[in-house]
Order: structure tokens, then C-alpha cells, then sequence
């Protein structure tokens, strides 16, 4: 027995390398200490590299004695490090900001588009978001990922999200790991996210890898600032609209750092004068939102950092109005409230040279409020009052640790489990009614539901060998709602084959199954959208998506490439004709009707990082429908966010030291719509049942009857509008002062919100009317940083 172990060893010695060194440690910014994600560790000599995950961490191993290392990262000067020795080395390199305006190469200090597994993939670097300009002023991250190939805006000045024909619930949004259930703020204008408090951002649109799960059609993945290590720092703005402070610094010692991050509008400080000056005291109307992130760290050893994270935010729409006549008083007041909660405390323990592991327990809520009181006065003496509120809510808590694990540099492993605990209550109605002769104190409505979602998962991008790279996994899910245990296994695999130095082929097939629903009453960001989970009854929504696509780098400048996919989607679910958020208070399952979904087309695009100037131009040739038994006869129809065609361009130059300037210019096809064709008007008495006909609606306003000859008949006119902006930077002794004009709608396109039909009684016809939201805006504002 002996014999033949020793033999079998001795056949697998020259299989064993006989020199190998590991080598692993964080990359950050050099000056403030924050951890760079995503950043480059390539071996010159040995030709093989890696890149820094979630957290700035990177292991390398390789089968040599020494190494000779370039590290690079977007926007910073690369360094070039040599290490030798066999074994495990432990580094951390700190990389200084490049403030040159040419264009430094180094061969093999980047990784390459044509050179990565991943496809439909963007990363996009935090300064370059606060380049471009934006709605008064306030930048955007979601408006800036709007611009991107395959990813589709709302209605005009919307923050909505439409992935490859998906809807915006099939977006996970992650915020240091936690998902953020509603990213509006202003009815969808703006979005949640502070841009001086994000490190990364990161869009996966397609080939997702087994990590992400739980949605559909994309992941945005936020990760907020940990805060400067090595002395205080400062930056906010002041706008039209809102202002905001960020600081951010160390704690006693370099081992423990935070950073806190405000921002706060104060329309409502115009508005409540200005409407009770004009209602002469009668009246006053206001509206605000605010956020606030922070975040600390403790670094205890090389191998032990602990971090807390939280985000807090909040809109309030509010009015009061009064009247009086003779001894009667009256007075109502009304509000619409929405916010999330969210908080991550996460431990990173290096396990061993090559293994990593992040553990996180999570939580995060989502709730919306709607509701009006009145409180009267007759005669000075009879006293009554009215309150009526409708809320929604969303509480997850959760826990999750995900392992990296490097064996050698042909395999990059991560797997991992992960646990959430959903309460749901998905609509409560509670009236209060007070007089002298009665006391009304009640609630109805739809019941909390609890339910636990877990999922675990390996992954391995691995090499074969110097064309060919593959990243395959599976991701395994489960989903226990009212004794209901729903599972799913998906399997993901995407892959690259090097044509040349410059250029690849990819291909990617990915399964996703999601267990939570939105069901949705309009499409303008209102917050009284519904969360609501699976039951034994609705089932689970689940896709099936292929991708092909060609990646190439010109003169190490651009980088270039072209996709192709096609997405099948199951047990989409809708409202029912005349169906609404109120109807389905106490039965919503019997409010809705499913169906399925297609989408398919090709995306362009070409992106230059280095240089004065930087930018992407983006095009998006698409098809998306949907097939619902109960809507449209059976026959699919386009979705409502259904673009045959999308440019996005955007641009950024600087000039100077002291000046630069920004654009973008967007062009799409009109969303699809509605419109009657035939009205019926006084038969609703008659037919009280037809609007439960396909392709009829019933409108209480004019107690009439609407028919369709299909769904989604109309097109809204081709959106296009330009925005630009310019930068002037000026250094102080204390810091830095920036003034931003921008302007948003360059040449008052004047794009519609909505379409509507108005009778014309002169010409006895109906005309089609448009809402203008936002005609040219020019805005100013002032950032700082210290």
C-alpha cells in the first residue's frame, strides 16, 4: 500500500510546483485610505492577474518564486512593486490620484474589456457620475446609469430603471450589500443615493454571476465610502434646491475611521409662504426629503475589520387648509410619507492566505404613508373630527457570509449562504371618526405575512488556458410563504475566448427566479407602489437569458462592445382591468391576473476612461412584450416601456487644471400607451360588469365605458433632450471651491410627461393633449471640499 502511495506521488511531481507565492492585501487611495474595488494586480513576468473585490481585497498565487507587480486602478497613477520569496506575503498597496491631463500607458497595467469574464457589466467611476450635469443641479447616480446600452428611463425626470425590458422591481439594489426597496425621492426625480458618500458603482445587466440572486433583469451594486484614514475631510455643495455635507476621518488612530453624510431640500421653505400668501392665509402646501448615511470602521488586525453601516431617508408632502363661515370652522389637513431604513454590520476575517470571508447580518425597511384628517367646529360647540390612513411596509432581517477563495491564479472561487426573514404588510386602512354621538376607531385590510427566503451558492472564474476563461456557478434558492416551500436551482455560466491581444468573443446563459412582487399603479415613481410576497396562489417570476457578444480595445484608449441577448420572463403579474391598490386591501390576489414576457435586441457601446476626455456613447436596438390571457384578447402586446430605439451620449473634457466641461444628449422612442378608441358614455348603469372585458375600462370620472382595439396602442412622441455643464475649480488654503453651471434641456425640448384626450365641443373631436414637466432648467451650485 505504502508503495504505490509513494509511486503515485512521485507520477504527480511534475504536476506540483516546487516554487509557488501567495500574495494578498488590500489596494486604497493612498491619501485618504479608501479601499479601490476593482482594481488591478497583474504579474509581469508571469503574465497573470487579478482584481480586488468588494472590499478592496485581492489574493494572487502563482507557481514562481518572485512576482513583479503592477497595481492600477481608473483615475490613479499605477505603481510597480517587486516581491519575492516563497510563500504567503502579505501587501497593501496605496495608489496616488493622477492629476495629469495626458495620457499615461503602461502595457499590462489595465484590465482590459476583451480580457474579462464578465459580460454586461459596467463599472462606473464615482468622479465621472459627478461630471455630468443634472435636474437642478443635484447629481444623479441612477439618472447617470440611465445613459448606459439596455437600461431604459421612466417618464420625463423619472429615476425608474428598465433593464432589458424589465420592470423596476426586477432590480436588485444594493446598498453595502443591503437592497433599498425604493430609491425615489420627489415622486421619482431624484434618487436616494449621495454621491459624496459612494465609493463604487457597479451595473450587471446579464450573465449574472451565482452570487446575485432574488431579481430579474439587473443589480446595482453601491458601495458607500469607509471613511479617510489619515486626517479629517469635508465636501458638500450648495444648490437651488438642496444642500449636503459630507465629513469623514479618523477616530483616535488610523485603525478606526467614519464618515457622515447628509442632504436635506428645503422647497418646502418656499413653498408653505408662497401658497399661504397666495390662498391669503387659507392654505399652505410644502414638500422635502432628506438622507443620511453613516458609516464606521475597525480595523483590529491584517486580518479582522469590522464595519456598520446605515442609510436613513425620508419624503414628506404635506398641506393644511382651512375655512370658515359664520360660527363653522373647519380644518383638513393631508400628507404622503415614504422612507427606508437600512443598516449592515459586517465582519471580514482573512481565513487563510488564499481565503477570504465576509459575514453581514442586514436589515431594511420600506415604508409608505397616504392620508388626510378634518377636524370641524359647529355653532362653536359641536365638535367632530375625521382621520383616514393607508400604509404599506417592508421589513427584512438578514444574515449572509460569502467566502473568496484563491487556490492558485487559474481559479478565482467564490461561494457562500445567505438568509432573510420578510415581514410584509402589504395595505392597512385605519378610519377615525369622532361626534357627539359616536367614536369610530378601527383598522382593515390586507394581513402581515412572514416569510423566510435563503439561498446558497458556488462560483469559479476559472482559466483553461491562455484564450479561453470561464465563469460558471449555481445558485440555489428557497422560499417558505404560508406552508409553501418554493425552490430553485440556476445554473449561470458565462465565458470569453481571446481572438487576440485585443479583442474576444463572450458568451453568457443565466436562470433567475424571483419571490417578491410590485405590484404597480402607475408609472411615475409614486411611493404607493405595493411590496407584496409569492403565496400558494401567485407564484414565483423567473427568467432565462442568453448573451453573445464582441469585446475589443482600441490603442488602449477605447474600449469597445457589442451585445446581443434574448430574455424569457414567467408569472409577471398586473392588476386586473379597474383594479387598484384600494380595491385590494383585504383580497389583492384576486386583483391580479399573470402572464408572460419577452424581451430581445443589441447594445453598442464604446467608452474611453483616460484622457482629457472621457465618456460613452451608448445605442440600444430593443423589443420587449408582454402576453397576458386575461388582457389584449390573449395577444401580446408591447410593454409599456418597450424602446425600438435608445442613444445615450455622454461626455466630459477638462480643459485646464481649472475647468472642465460636460454633456449628454439622450434619444428614444416614445413610450407605449393606451387610448380609447370608441367611448360609450351613460351605460355603465346598464353594464356594471364590462369593465372585467379584456381591453375595456370602466371611467368613474365621465360614467362611461372605454374600449381598446389593443393594448398599448399609442406612442408617445421621440424623447430627446441636452444637457450641459461646466466646472470652474479653485484652490484655497483650506481646500477647494468648485462653481457648477449646468443646464438641463439645452434646446427646451419641449418632451411630454403624459398624453391625454380632450374633447374639442367646437369641432366636435377629440384631441390629444401633452403635459410638459420640465422645460429648459439652468442651475447653480457651489461644492467645497476641505
Amino acid at each position: 500500500m505504502i508503495k504505490k502511495i509513494v509511486t503515485a506521488c512521485l507520477l504527480l511531481l511534475p504536476f506540483i510546483s516546487t516554487a509557488q507565492i501567495t500574495i494578498n492585501g488590500y489596494v486604497t487611495d493612498s491619501i485618504s485610505g479608501e479601499k479601490l474595488i476593482g482594481a488591478t494586480i497583474y504579474d509581469i513576468d508571469n503574465k497573470e492577474g487579478t482584481v480586488t473585490n468588494n472590499f478592496g481585497f485581492f489574493t494572487l498565487t502563482m507557481k514562481s518564486n518572485a512576482a513583479n507587480l503592477i497595481i492600477s486602478y481608473v483615475g490613479y497613477k499605477s505603481i510597480i512593486e517587486k516581491i519575492t520569496g516563497i510563500g504567503a506575503h502579505s501587501v497593501n498597496f496605496g495608489l496616488p490620484i493622477s492629476n495629469a491631463l495626458k495620457t499615461v500607458v503602461v502595457n499590462g497595467n489595465k484590465n482590459p474589456i476583451q480580457q474579462q469574464t464578465q459580460m454586461s457589466t459596467i463599472y462606473i467611476p464615482i468622479e465621472q457620475i459627478k461630471k455630468i450635469p443634472a435636474l437642478f443641479g443635484e447629481t444623479d447616480i441612477l439618472k447617470v446609469i440611465q445613459l448606459l446600452p439596455g437600461v431604459s428611463k421612466g417618464n420625463e425626470g423619472s429615476s425608474g430603471i428598465y433593464v432589458r425590458g424589465g420592470s423596476p422591481d426586477q432590480n436588485l439594489i444594493l446598498l453595502d450589500g443591503v437592497p433599498v426597496y425604493n430609491v425615489n425621492h420627489l415622486f421619482g426625480f431624484f434618487s436616494v443615493f449621495n454621491g459624496d458618500a459612494i465609493n463604487n458603482v457597479q451595473l450587471v445587466k446579464g450573465g449574472f454571476p451565482a452570487r446575485y440572486g432574488g431579481r430579474l433583469s439587473s443589480v446595482i451594486d453601491i458601495n458607500l465610502k469607509e471613511g479617510n484614514k489619515n486626517k479629517i475631510h469635508g465636501e458638500g455643495g450648495i444648490g437651488i434646491i438642496a444642500s449636503r455635507l459630507t465629513i469623514e476621518g479618523p477616530i483616535k488612530n488610523k485603525n478606526t475611521t467614519f464618515i457622515l453624510s447628509g442632504r436635506r431640500t428645503y422647497v418646502d421653505l418656499l413653498t408653505r409662504p408662497l401658497s399661504y400668501l397666495v390662498s391669503k392665509g387659507k392654505a399652505s402646501i410644502g414638500y422635502y426629503f432628506y438622507d443620511f448615511n453613516a458609516k464606521i470602521n475597525h480595523k483590529f488586525s491584517e486580518k479582522d475589520r469590522v464595519f456598520f453601516s446605515s442609510y436613513l431617508g425620508k419624503d414628506v408632502f404635506s398641506g393644511k387648509s382651512s375655512d370658515q363661515y359664520l360660527d363653522d370652522k373647519s380644518e383638513l389637513k393631508f400628507y404622503l410619507k415614504w422612507g427606508n431604513i437600512t443598516s449592515a454590520l459586517r465582519w471580514n476575517h482573512l481565513l487563510s492566505p488564499k481565503m477570504f470571508v465576509n459575514t453581514t447580518a442586514t436589515y431594511s425597511r420600506y415604508k409608505f404613508l397616504i392620508g388626510a384628517a378634518e377636524k370641524s367646529t359647529s355653532g362653536g360647540t359641536n365638535n367632530s373630527s375625521f382621520g383616514y390612513d393607508y400604509f404599506s411596509e417592508i421589513n427584512d432581517v438578514g444574515l449572509k457570509s460569502d467566502f473568496d477563495y484563491s487556490p492558485n491564479s487559474k481559479h478565482q472561487i467564490k461561494f457562500g449562504a445567505n438568509w432573510v426573514y420578510h415581514t410584509f404588510t402589504p395595505g392597512i386602512n385605519a378610519f377615525k371618526a369622532t361626534d357627539a354621538s359616536f367614536n369610530i376607531d378601527t383598522t382593515f385590510g390586507g394581513n402581515k405575512k412572514y416569510t423566510h427566503e435563503a439561498y446558497t451558492y458556488i462560483e469559479d472564474d476559472f482559466t483553461l488556458n491562455d484564450k479561453i476563461k470561464i465563469n460558471g456557478g449555481l445558485h440555489l434558492s428557497g422560499f417558505l410563504v404560508q406552508n409553501k416551500n418554493y425552490q430553485s436551482l440556476q445554473p449561470r455560466i458565462s465565458g470569453r475566448y481571446l481572438i487576440n491581444r485585443l479583442s474576444s468573443l463572450k458568451l453568457s446563459y443565466c436562470e433567475m427566479t424571483q419571490y417578491i412582487h410590485l405590484l404597480s399603479n402607475a408609472g411615475i415613481g409614486l411611493p404607493t407602489d405595493l411590496w407584496l410576497p409569492v403565496t400558494k396562489n401567485v407564484k414565483p417570476q423567473s427568467s432565462k437569458q442568453v448573451a453573445i457578444g464582441y469585446a475589443h480595445t482600441l490603442k488602449n484608449d477605447y474600449e469597445v462592445s457589442v451585445e446581443g441577448y434574448y430574455k424569457s420572463m414567467k408569472n409577471l403579474i398586473e392588476y386586473k382591468n379597474g383594479a387598484n391598490f384600494f380595491t385590494n386591501a383585504i383580497d389583492w390576489e384576486s386583483q391580479v391576473t399573470t402572464g408572460t414576457g419577452t424581451s430581445y435586441g443589441s447594445e453598442f457601446l464604446i467608452q474611453k476612461k483616460y484622457g482629457k476626455l472621457t465618456g460613452w456613447v451608448g445605442y440600444t436596438l430593443s423589443w420587449s412584450w408582454r402576453n397576458f390571457p386575461n388582457k389584449n384578447n390573449g395577444v401580446k402586446y408591447p410593454y409599456k416601456y418597450d424602446r425600438r430605439h435608445d442613444i445615450g451620449i455622454v461626455a466630459s473634457y477638462q480643459i485646464s487644471k481649472k475647468i472642465d466641461i460636460s454633456g449628454t444628449w439622450i434619444l428614444a422612442t416614445g413610450n407605449a400607451l393606451s387610448l380609447p378608441n370608441q367611448r360609450y358614455a351613460d351605460l355603465v348603469s346598464l353594464y356594471p360588469n364590462a369593465a372585467n372585458y379584456p381591453n375595456v375600462q370602466k371611467n368613474s370620472s365621465f360614467n362611461t365605458i372605454e374600449s381598446f382595439d389593443k393594448l398599448n396602442n399609442y406612442r408617445m412622441p421621440v424623447y430627446h433632450r441636452m444637457d450641459a455643464g461646466i466646472n470652474f475649480h479653485k484652490q484655497k488654503k483650506w481646500g477647494e471651491l468648485v462653481y457648477n453651471i449646468s443646464v438641463y434641456n439645452l434646446y427646451n425640448r419641449l418632451n411630454a410627461f403624459f398624453i391625454y384626450q380632450q374633447t374639442n365641443y367646437q369641432t366636435n373631436t377629440t384631441e390629444l393633449k401633452k403635459l410638459v414637466l420640465f422645460p429648459i432648467i439652468p442651475s447653480f451650485c457651489v461644492n467645497f471640499k476641505f
